[in-house]
C-alpha cells in the first residue's frame, strides 16, 4: 500500500521529445535518495513523432503501470497530451503541459501551462522543451502545492543527476543546466 512518500507521474509526449530521458533523471533522483522505483514506458510509433508515455511510480508499489485515477502529476510535454493522458490523473492531480495557458473557460484547475516551445527557441535551442518543462514542473508543483504532497526531489537533486550523468560533455551539460533552470524561473499559468 503506497504511503504519503509515494509518488505517481505520467510523462507524455512524442518520439523525439526525451520522455524517457526526463523519465530516468526523476528516477536516479529517487534512487539517489534510497526510494523504491518503478518505471515503465508505451511506445507508439517506432519514430520521432509517434506518442510515447512514461510511467514514473515512487514508493512501496508492486506493479509499474499508473491505472487510471491514480496519478499524482501528469508531465505533458505536448498540449494534446492532457487531452490523451489527463484520465490518468486521479482527483486533485496537478498537470504540467507545455502549451499557452488556454481560456478560463477550457483550463483544467489543477494545470500549470507554459509555451516551452516558444521559451526553447529563443533560448536557440529547440531540443531542450523536455528540460524546460522538467524545470518549470519541479519549481511549480512545489510552488502551488497540490494536496500539500511534495514532489520526491528538488531542482538541485535533478541537477546533481545531470552532473553525473553529462561528466566529460561539458557543453552538453550547460545547455542541459540552462534549460532546466530557465524552465524552473519562468511563470506559472493555471
Amino acid at each position: 500500500m503506497p504511503d504519503e512518500r509515494s509518488y505517481q507521474i505520467v510523462i507524455s509526449g512524442v518520439g523525439g521529445q526525451g520522455v524517457l530521458f526526463i523519465t530516468r533523471l526523476l528516477a536516479e533522483a529517487a534512487i539517489e535518495k534510497g526510494l523504491p522505483v518503478f518505471t515503465s514506458e508505451t511506445h507508439g510509433m517506432a519514430q520521432r513523432g509517434g506518442t510515447v508515455i512514461s510511467h514514473l511510480k515512487i514508493g512501496e508499489f508492486t506493479s509499474p503501470l499508473i491505472s487510471p485515477g491514480k496519478a499524482d502529476g501528469l508531465i505533458a510535454l505536448k498540449a494534446e497530451s492532457l487531452d490523451q493522458h489527463g484520465g490518468y490523473l486521479k482527483p486533485g492531480g496537478w498537470a504540467a503541459v507545455n502549451g499557452p495557458a488556454p481560456s478560463k473557460m477550457q483550463a483544467m484547475a489543477t494545470a500549470l501551462y507554459l509555451d516551452a516551445d516558444r521559451l526553447a527557441r529563443n533560448m536557440d535551442d529547440p531540443r531542450s522543451v523536455n528540460l524546460i518543462m522538467l524545470g518549470f514542473t519541479l519549481s511549480s508543483v512545489q510552488r502551488v502545492g497540490f494536496g500539500n504532497k511534495s514532489l520526491h526531489c528538488s531542482l538541485h537533486d535533478v541537477e546533481t543527476v545531470l552532473k553525473d550523468r553529462l561528466k566529460g560533455k561539458e557543453h552538453r551539460l550547460q545547455s542541459s543546466l540552462r534549460a532546466l533552470k530557465a524552465g524552473a524561473g519562468s511563470t506559472t499559468t493555471t
